[in-house]
């Protein structure tokens, strides 16, 4: 195999922050399983720097600004001759997937999912319709979690555009990178999408390896969580204005602690001492703040992928109290380093008992490093993704013949995306009078 052969190019729509989001872990985890197979990595983004984002130029990864809705990415892309291109997130395959196919049309296209955002989308919307007719903010924060069946959510998602634009970047990539065994099973039993395209790989995350502070050396709740996350913006209004109070009025010299990247003036303003809800704002180390607490409170309401505030308290060593879909594709609800619950006075029971029953803070102490072990170590997805990743490039061209759906989603008559991309260049380049 050739230098040029080993260069691989992502594609990102932001910039990574891995102090900020799972998201931002994610990439860079990704940087360094592609090094680990001996790849030339470049990351490229048309995001505005950021001054939280990552410097990969210690990882031996050049960082490409790149322009949208601009020629000169195909000058670029040409010139870096990648055997494979990752794109993150599926908007980001919408915006510079075509020109990828049309400049580089042997390059192994991969689509790095995140999460299914039509999935998250779907549940947040039935959200909505359950507050619709709730007369008071208090009620309308006093709605549980979106409790759907497969077969439910997959017919509300059908009828949004955000669906089928999703399924159709699927279509259109090599090899789709899935976190959630949930979502794979989604997309192939309920849409039908062939396994082919398909690839399980979740995130990594490793046990801390001190022993950490034991339960009487902690204290307080915690919550964190990338405020610019609508999921998580949500599960802190429940804890507000309904789980907090009733564990407050239960344990009244009880804390919580609310951590997140990018607050707003109005996350800001819902801090209270006098109810020891005390908003913090970005943390300097998540695992630092979780590993210090004894019980992390993650009530999401509607969300889809893996939760990385869940593995950051696993390897911690902190028992979390979240619902069913905070735990989804993450462990069954009789094996979580905690409670998984989706009523209120069961929530509420389950902060109160882990923060005064040591012996059952314990119990779910115990599974946090059994679960990463088994679920979530790097050593054992990194041989079978390498393989996936040699097979599908030596087989590319009959691995396209056989995606006939994504052939003619990739057809010019079919890429409007292509269209409306040249429009808007086209307009630009009028405007500045070029």
């Amino acid at each position: 195999m050739s230098d040029v052969s080993k260069k691989l190019v992502i594609i990102g729509s932001v910039w990574p922050e891995p102090d900020s989001s799972a998201a931002g872990k994610r990439m860079l985890q990704l940087i360094e399983l592609f090094q680990g197979q001996s790849r030339d990595v470049v990351f490229a983004s048309a995001a505005a720097p950021s001054e939280h984002q990552a410097d990969l130029s210690p990882m031996n990864v050049r960082q490409e600004p790149i322009r949208l809705n601009c020629s000169s990415f195909d000058h670029w892309i040409v010139e870096q001759n990648p055997a494979a291109v990752v794109f993150d997130r599926f908007m980001t395959e919408e915006q510079f997937g075509w020109r990828v196919t049309r400049y580089c049309p042997d390059a192994l296209r991969i689509l790095d999912t995140e999460d299914l955002h039509s999935l998250r989308a779907a549940r947040r919307q039935r959200l909505r319709t359950s507050q619709a007719d709730c007369q008071s903010e208090s009620e309308r924060q006093s709605v549980g979690p979106v409790l759907a069946s497969p077969q439910d959510i997959a017919d509300q998602m059908l009828g949004t555009d955000l669906t089928l634009r999703e399924l159709a970047s699927i279509y259109r990539s090599d090899l789709s990178l899935m976190v959630s065994q949930y979502e794979m099973d989604l997309l192939q039993r309920q849409f039908g999408l062939p396994s082919e395209l398909l690839h399980y790989l979740p995130l990594f995350a490793e046990p801390v390896q001190e022993p950490g502070l034991s339960f009487s050396q902690r204290s307080d709740f915690v919550s964190i969580g990338n405020f610019r996350h609508p999921p998580n913006l949500d599960s802190v209004l429940w804890m507000k204005h309904q789980l907090w109070p009733a564990v407050r009025a239960c344990l009244p010299k009880a804390r919580l602690n609310v951590y997140g990247a990018y607050p707003s003036p109005a996350v800001m303003a819902m801090n209270n001492s006098d109810q020891g809800f005390l908003v913090k704002g970005r943390a300097a180390s998540a695992l630092e703040v979780l590993g210090a607490a004894r019980v992390c409170l993650a009530p999401l309401r509607f969300g889809a992928g893996i939760k990385g505030k869940l593995l950051d308290a696993m390897r911690a060593g902190t028992p979390s109290v979240t619902t069913s879909v905070g735990a989804e594709a993450m462990a069954d609800d009789s094996d979580w380093p905690g409670v998984v619950a989706d009523d209120a006075a069961s929530l509420i029971e389950a902060c109160v008992a882990l923060a005064q029953d040591e012996n059952q803070w314990q119990v779910a102490q115990s599974r946090c490093r059994r679960l990463l072990g088994e679920n979530f170590s790097a050593a054992k997805f990194v041989t079978e993704f390498a393989a996936r990743l040699s097979r599908s490039m030596d087989d590319l061209v009959n691995l396209r013949r056989r995606n006939l759906v994504g052939a003619m989603l990739n057809h010019h008559h079919q890429r409007s995306t292509e269209y409306m991309s040249r429009w808007i260049e086209t307009k630009q380049q009028l405007k500045s009078g070029n």
